[in-house]
């Protein structure tokens, strides 16, 4: 019987989808389907009779949470349901509204700060110690207490590394910020990790009962899982040892929140007999491009080598527009700019790729320049036009 989860997949996907024993880390560059990939690996799992909610998915944000979710029901229909399928916030508030009170400072009814919460929380603690808001500004007292946290440091732990006024202050505050939040029965953000690792690490009972439901566990960009991430999924994974991480190294973007790239260069270490495959068909870019992303990233240090090949039609040349400063919004619009003939752009912020503009046939012949092309902008404070642009400002490599 043809298995209809690997139908259209390339070898190497299909190879990820049927591999579900035993840990194995996936190497996926841009664009190379790696959603597919763990959506169909879902999919193949119910089929082979895995009751779903012995199934734990982890993505990073509710967007790729939901369209997993969808491209899964669309797959599985109704048993997809009952999988565990969410973010690493979501499955631990998920799993806390049934097991906090096992630690005896929580109700199952607690409350879930946002942002506006907490920074209310910080303001009126700076008013109880007479601290002004402008020497210790809410938003960067909270980064600091966030950043401590995402290093498992309790307020305690905070207070032995101090080392001037500023962070001896900041200390005191933490102290009060977590005991005010007890008091709430309130967790932030953070705690709901953290709060979550410490229920597995001290209650036997619990993680035994968690590490025995969860046959099969997938973790999406592994790259930017930080530390707490990282003991979550290796205490869970302890038992049945079926995990699955996808990533790729190259785009561990999160490192000032505290995302820790060895996780993923490290997985094989954690894990010697993990199975490792690398998606490297692309689907999304051509060829030039590939060739000088790969020529670009090539000269980083840590990573995992591998190579992303042409799966569409070859471009003819890579154009660069070079970093223009003092630049806010730069608007192209086909009426006052006959240079281009598909302009859709809003505003964006430093250093963000546009992909989806064509230059004008007649311009390029004077330029010697042909498309399709990428275009790097570097967007700055104030405005320009289109029209203003040099051709010596562009660039074919």
């Amino acid at each position: 019987m043809v298995d209809d989860t690997i139908k259209g997949l390339n070898p190497q996907q299909a190879d990820a989808v049927q591999t579900v024993q035993g840990p194995m880390l996936i190497l996926a560059g841009a664009g190379s389907g790696k959603t597919k990939v763990l959506t169909c690996r879902i999919a193949h799992l119910l089929n082979q009779g895995v009751r779903p909610y012995r199934i734990l998915a982890i993505t990073f944000t509710n967007k790729a949470a939901a369209e997993m979710r969808e491209r899964v029901d669309k797959m599985a229909g109704e048993a997809a349901k009952d999988v565990w399928l969410h973010t690493f916030h979501a499955f631990c508030a998920k799993l806390l509204r049934m097991e906090i009170d096992k630690l005896g400072t929580y109700t199952n009814n607690f409350a879930i700060y946002d942002t506006t919460d907490t920074k209310s929380l910080v303001k009126q603690i700076l008013q109880e110690l007479n601290l002004d808001e402008k020497r210790f500004q809410p938003a960067g007292v909270i980064g600091r207490i966030s950043n401590a946290k995402n290093q498992l440091k309790t307020a305690e732990d905070y207070a032995k590394e101090t080392g001037d006024f500023y962070e001896s202050k900041v200390a005191e505050i933490y102290a009060r910020y977590e005991a005010k939040l007890q008091q709430n029965n309130a967790l932030d953000f953070d705690d709901l990790l953290l709060v979550t690792l410490k229920l597995l690490q001290e209650n036997e009972a619990v993680r035994t009962k968690y590490q025995d439901k969860f046959d099969y566990i997938m973790v999406d960009e592994y790259q930017d899982t930080n530390h707490a991430q990282y003991l979550l999924t290796k205490l869970l994974a302890a038992k049945h040892k079926n995990i699955c991480v996808v990533g790729d190294a190259d785009q561990s973007i999160y490192g000032w929140r505290g995302a820790d790239i060895t996780n993923i260069l490290d997985f094989e270490k954690d894990y010697p007999e993990a199975k490792l495959v690398k998606l490297e068909q692309n689907y999304r870019s051509t060829q030039v491009i590939l060739d000088a992303a790969n020529a670009v990233i090539d000269n980083n240090t840590g990573r995992k080598p591998k190579i992303c090949g042409l799966i569409t039609a070859t471009a003819k040349k890579l154009l660069i527009l070079e970093p223009l400063m003092n630049v806010t919004k730069l608007v192209l619009s086909l009426n006052k700019c006959k240079a281009y003939n598909v302009v859709k752009i809003k505003s964006w912020a430093i250093w963000q790729c546009c992909t989806a503009l064509t230059l004008n046939p007649a311009y390029l012949k004077k330029c010697s320049l042909r498309a399709p092309f990428l275009i790097a902008l570097w967007v700055a404070p104030s405005s320009t036009n289109a029209k203003k642009l040099k051709t010596s400002s562009l660039i074919c490599v």
